[in-house]
């Protein structure tokens, strides 16, 4: 009884990010600069929900537990609302792109709905195939640097091809390549957004920049060890 009830507040934990995405589709409707600022804190907190519950997961064998429920499928339905659908509604909610290019999110929604339902999603050796759906990542970025639209497009056209590239992503919940490095990194990573979003500094923008050190070392190794493969 003591394993089924620690694999059901497990599982529990997981679904807790329905509840970070409701909070960021409450915000997004209400709109305003301080909303926006809200979706991204929820943002985070479902990013860091979805990092540790596989390891929760793994630690007390929930898997064994309770094999008549599906964790995975449960993970997926949330990740797909806090890492996609949300995202990109709050990329047009905040006006990123002019509204005559709304229809360009159609894109990314579509090649992540491919990508999540992949069967090899993600490989042996422990790495996402193709682009992870990190439009999280990405929505928090254009909202905070606002960069030309021109730019907006290319980002976000290219990142939703790569979707359909069958490249190698860190995939760091586990213990593969360079997991150590990359979650301490991460970790200091979202503790500098956390920073930010609390109004720490007084000028954030050169946080913020520097915040994207992460974000680009993780696409460049990632991109490192896909053509050392291809090479291979």
């Amino acid at each position: 009884m003591k394993q089924k009830l620690l694999a059901w507040l497990v599982h529990l934990y997981t679904a807790s990010g329905l509840v970070a995405a409701a909070g960021m589709a409450f915000f997004l409707v209400r709109g305003d600069a301080d909303g926006f600022r809200w979706v991204i804190s929820l943002m985070v907190l479902a990013t860091f929900i979805d990092a540790t519950d596989g390891t929760l997961a793994r630690r007390w064998k929930v898997k064994e537990v309770l094999p008549g429920f599906d964790g995975r499928r449960l993970d997926d339905i949330v990740d797909f609302q806090t890492y996609t659908s949300l995202p990109l509604l709050f990329i047009w909610r905040a006006g990123v792109l002019p509204e005559s290019w709304s229809w360009f999110l159609l894109l990314p929604l579509l090649a992540s709905a491919y990508g999540f339902s992949q069967s090899n999603a993600k490989t042996e050796d422990h790495y996402f195939v193709g682009f992870p759906s990190y439009w999280n990542v990405v929505a928090i970025y254009l909202y905070w640097l606002q960069p030309p639209v021109w730019i907006s497009l290319v980002a976000i056209g290219v990142l939703s091809l790569l979707t359909f590239v069958p490249s190698l992503y860190l995939y760091t919940s586990y213990k593969g390549p360079f997991s150590r490095l990359t979650n301490w990194l991460l970790l200091i990573w979202t503790v500098l957004l956390v920073l930010i979003l609390a109004g720490v500094f007084d000028h954030p923008q050169p946080w913020i920049w520097l915040s994207v050190g992460f974000p680009v070392y993780y696409f460049t190794l990632s991109w490192w060890i896909t053509l050392r493969r291809w090479m291979a």
